[in-house]
């Protein structure tokens, strides 16, 4: 249950974190550059605050097992980047599609390359998972601008190589803490020269103080807790919910309109998360 509770959490926060992205700068109260900013050094905070709640930990070494690393913290640091560039010059909907495609090939070809295998249940999964992405947002998508398209694949094997890097954590909380705060000099280092231009408005950092201590902070915490537990080709699946999250949550929050499509890929992603994750038949 407890595994359930934090998966849940997780996803529930990654899709929050492109609904207040959007609602930020689409809205024109915070720009890009700032917004990553605010971001990455709320999300710190959160952690840092959390680290010095906790009682008890295991005893903390140099590596990936109790702290982060400065190759960890590149890895969460450019997803950030690359991210925020190609939504400047690329769509929402395919930038997704690229972002979550480029995400799922990395940890597929991971596990492949580790020896993991599916049942054929579970390759059924996975495949009514991708169509049900591919559903949501590839039809009637134009051809993304190529530099963003490469930037935000860039961004996707950046966030798949970071899941992949943490799943060795014996304490997650401390190395996503670490890696946070790593990372979030990166971000200021880079964007201070760059960009943060404005608009500032308080809608706009109260909107990226949430993304960052509360859907990124204390969801990335929840995600590196139950990682350590899922095979990666699952761990991959799963994330295929947060595109139908995102769609739904923009639906109900953001007034966008309800589409057959969201409906449909609603239907084949759980159906397929379902087969994917079931216990029965064993992968190896």
């Amino acid at each position: 249950m407890r595994l359930l509770t934090l998966t849940t959490f997780a996803l529930f926060g990654f899709a929050a974190n492109s609904l207040m992205t959007r609602a930020a700068i689409r809205g024109h109260h915070l720009d890009a550059w700032t917004f990553m900013v605010v971001r990455l050094v709320t999300g710190a905070i959160m952690l840092a605050i959390l680290v010095a709640a906790q009682t008890t930990r295991p005893q903390r070494s140099c590596s990936v097992s109790g702290r982060g690393s400065w190759l960890m913290s590149l890895w969460l640091a450019g997803y950030a980047v690359l991210f925020t560039l190609a939504y400047v010059r690329i769509d929402a909907a395919p930038g997704a599609l690229l972002l979550f495609g480029s995400v799922q090939l990395t940890m597929f070809a991971a596990a492949l390359a580790r020896g993991e295998t599916l049942s054929p249940r579970h390759g059924i999964g996975v495949a009514l998972s991708l169509v049900g992405f591919l559903v949501l947002t590839l039809p009637g998508l134009s051809a993304p601008d190529p530099a963003g398209a490469v930037l935000m694949a860039g961004a996707g094997a950046c966030w798949g190589a970071y899941s992949l890097a943490g799943r060795g954590a014996t304490d997650p909380l401390a190395v996503t803490a670490d890696n946070f705060l790593r990372a979030a000099a990166i971000g200021v280092v880079i964007a201070m020269p760059i960009g943060m231009t404005g608009p500032y408005t308080a809608t706009g950092l109260a909107l990226a103080a949430a993304s960052g201590a509360l859907a990124s902070g204390l969801a990335y915490a929840a995600w590196y807790a139950v990682l350590p537990r899922l095979p990666v080709w699952r761990a991959a699946t799963i994330q295929l919910s947060v595109p139908v999250l995102t769609a739904l949550g923009a639906t109900l929050l953001l007034h966008e309109r309800l589409t057959w499509r969201l409906g449909a890929s609603m239907v084949l992603v759980v159906v397929g998360i379902g087969l994917a994750t079931a216990n029965r038949g064993r992968s190896r």
